[in-house]
């Protein structure tokens, strides 16, 4: 496994303070000499010394070290017609280091997959979510991240997990209802089973992580989760929005209408979950013929409009996104999420709203929870 890199690697975005420690100037260096091969590529480094405003001695001590602690690797000299010494380049070491992601969102399967540093899944895992909420569910995850390391064919730099719930800082699933979760510092449990580092983050704003990084660089974005529960991620002004207790997001339970409903998990009656979940919508929708198949999922996304329209209209958002089954999610449903939303709101203001599936497909998750991983380990976004 590479050697760690100092302890508190600079973020993307991070500015030093004035007066700066040296030892944490030097991890903001080094994190900005990931951050540039990762985005650019091959560079010489002459390359990067002028790219980030070091002098070549520093740019060279950089990479040095890093090369000493694995994450970066040389690449050959760079083909040329000017004379002299080619230059030697260099890059991170995107064959040699490997991420796990887990993604614990779904309600009859947990996915972990094995990845590059480029977000691509080399191999992938599956283990049926058959046991009951508590102590069954985490003997299931961690028989999934067995099975998933086991695959694994180079060093891995740490792990990324997606999971349901209210998750906090410190990689605590506050409250998951639907795993039978509160206050159960699964970080830990997982760091201690595989002796890597685990960051651990609400499924939704992992999944946003990977709309914003691979698909749309949108800087106000909606991301809407639809597994066994539905919870949101979002993006303000191109950061990702925590809120003060991580639960920014949480629409799942938030009660659409004053009708009723039937009754959530949670306690509550006609929380958006019952009307939008895939077991709820599966089960209403079953050995339906089309016209009434079409009535239910019309109802549930004119519900979801409703839950939406109040945090469109105040944070002034440019997209909304779905995430989940597109034959559930997608057509009828989408639609009248749209509409409802449009009716409901300031058409000035929304009526070019781009409302959409995304295109990440089923491994939003594993692919989000990567991002995490390289933000964490590499202070690379």
């Amino acid at each position: 496994m590479p050697h760690p890199l100092p302890s508190k690697l600079s973020r993307p975005g991070f500015q030093p303070e004035s007066k700066a420690l040296p030892g944490h100037a030097r991890s903001h260096n080094l994190a900005l000499v990931l951050q540039t091969l990762y985005r650019a590529g091959e560079l010489s480094r002459a390359d990067l010394a002028r790219e980030l405003g070091f002098t070549r001695m520093t740019a060279s001590e950089l990479v040095a070290e890093l090369i000493a602690n694995g994450y970066v690797v040389e690449r050959g000299h760079r083909e040329g017609s000017r004379p002299g010494k080619p230059a030697m380049l260099v890059d991170i070491n995107r064959d040699g280091l490997q991420i796990v992601s887990l993604d614990l969102a779904e309600h009859t399967i947990f996915r972990g997959a094995v990845m590059d540093l480029d977000g691509n899944i080399l191999n992938r895992c599956e283990v049926k979510h058959v046991a009951g909420p508590g102590q069954g569910a985490v003997e299931e995850v961690l028989s999934l991240l067995q099975q998933t390391l086991v695959l694994a064919t180079a060093p891995v730099i740490g792990i990324g997990v997606g999971s349901p719930g209210i998750v906090d800082a410190n990689g605590v699933v506050q409250s998951a209802p639907n795993l039978g979760w509160s206050d159960f510092d699964l970080r830990k449990i997982l760091s201690e089973a595989s002796a890597l580092p685990v960051t651990v983050a609400n499924d939704a704003n992992a999944a946003v992580l990977a709309e914003t990084t691979f698909s749309n660089p949108s800087t106000d974005l909606m991301l809407i989760k639809v597994g066994h529960g539905v919870g949101s991620g979002l993006v303000v002004g191109g950061r990702a929005l925590l809120g003060s207790r991580f639960a920014a997001g949480e629409i799942g339970h938030v009660t659409v209408g004053t009708d009723g409903g039937a009754r959530c998990v949670c306690g509550k009656c006609g929380c958006l979950e019952t009307w939008l979940s895939v077991p709820n919508l599966e089960a209403a929708t079953s050995e339906k013929v089309d016209a009434l198949r079409d009535i239910v999922l019309i109802e549930a996304g004119q519900r979801l409009g409703i839950a939406l329209a109040p945090i469109v209209g105040a944070l002034n958002l440019s997209e909304v996104v779905l995430s989940g089954p597109l034959h559930l999610l997608g057509g009828p449903l989408l639609d009248a999420a749209a509409k409802t939303l449009r009716r409901r709101t300031l058409a000035e203001f929304t009526s070019d709203v781009n409302f959409r599936m995304t295109t990440q497909g089923q491994d939003i998750v594993l692919r989000g929870a990567a991002v995490m991983v390289l933000s964490e380990q590499l202070g690379v976004a």
